[in-house]
């Protein structure tokens, strides 16, 4: 059993604030990442999730709250932040602050210093694996490749906690499904903690063993996927029956599309008020986790009635 395998140390969150101006982007927000997990971070742009993983990883200042690793302060602790990667997307704010400007190969040798766990062999495997050139300058590579760099960071890194901030952008389908088997395949050696934070639910769902929503700078969702997907339904039929049917069984209504007296609703409930929904002879039918997270997030219904 790997030292990584064995880590039970917690990363926690509470009461964290922060804004810029008069810009409120963190309220409240409380947080316990536990060993041993995949987590999805998922959110709208603009609601804090960079920002909130900044803070978690000692790398942005917040304004009211703690965040503790095993029981210790983050912030400005050599200790637990050697514990911690933090692999950011590669951006024009990146190359600004002369990460971009780096070679590849520095980039990667600074990781080494860094990270106490360091696997230098298998920073060698995954840049082979990529094609990546380490002659070059982060900047002067495609999007793709770029994304490829912090990958090969925060993998090699072995940290106990490790987080990467839409870790595939500018990545074709094929690049991207192989990142999700090598993060599958180290999470399987090592059992270590990966939060990943991305815009392309989909297709990363089924990596996500527990899923965190942040909406308008609070979570707003911390559960099992799977308990959480299976929250969630389709339900459909003609609209007086709907209606009936949800106000019968007491199951909530998040969004409605109404097709002349055809109404179909993205619905919270219970197996058991699901059970009643169909029995009434409605349409059931599962959501997956982007269909949810559109229902709770979108707020294009906030009133939605059955």
């Amino acid at each position: 059993m790997s030292e990584n395998r064995m880590n039970e140390k917690f990363l926690v969150a509470q009461g964290i604030e922060k804004s810029y101006g008069k810009q409120t982007v963190l309220r409240g927000v409380n947080l316990q990442i536990q060993p041993g997990c995949i987590y999805g971070l998922i959110g709208r742009n603009g609601v804090g999730k960079t920002t909130l993983l900044g803070i978690l990883t000692g790398q942005n200042t917040h304004d009211a709250g703690t965040v503790t690793y095993g029981g210790q302060p983050v912030w400005e602790n050599p200790a637990a932040l050697a514990d911690i990667c933090f692999s950011r997307e590669m951006n024009s704010a990146a190359a600004n602050q002369g990460r971009g400007a780096q070679k590849v190969k520095d980039y990667l040798r600074a990781g080494a210093i860094f990270y106490p766990r360091w696997d230098a062999d298998y920073a060698a495997r995954l840049v082979q694996l990529f094609k990546l050139d380490t002659k070059k300058q982060i900047m002067k590579l495609s999007k793709g490749q770029a994304s490829m760099v912090t990958i090969v960071l925060a993998l090699a890194s072995r940290a106990p906690i490790t987080i990467l901030d839409e870790p595939v952008a500018g990545m074709d389908v094929v690049a991207r499904e192989q990142f999700y088997r090598l993060l599958l395949d180290d999470y399987a050696e090592t059992g270590r903690t990966f939060i990943v934070s991305t815009h392309i639910i989909e297709e990363a769902a089924n990596i996500f063993e527990r899923v965190v929503i942040l909406d308008e700078g609070r979570v707003i969702e911390d559960c099992p996927t799977d308990e959480l997907v299976d929250q969630f339904r389709y339900v459909s039929g003609e609209e007086a029956a709907v209606t009936a049917a949800l106000q019968s069984c007491g199951a909530q209504a998040l969004s409605a599309q109404s097709l002349g007296r055809h109404k179909m609703l993205a619905v919270r409930g219970s197996a058991a008020q699901f059970a009643a929904l169909e029995a009434a002879g409605l349409s059931v039918e599962p959501m997956s986790l982007q269909n949810l997270f559109v229902a709770l997030c979108g707020h294009g219904d906030e009133n939605a009635k059955g």
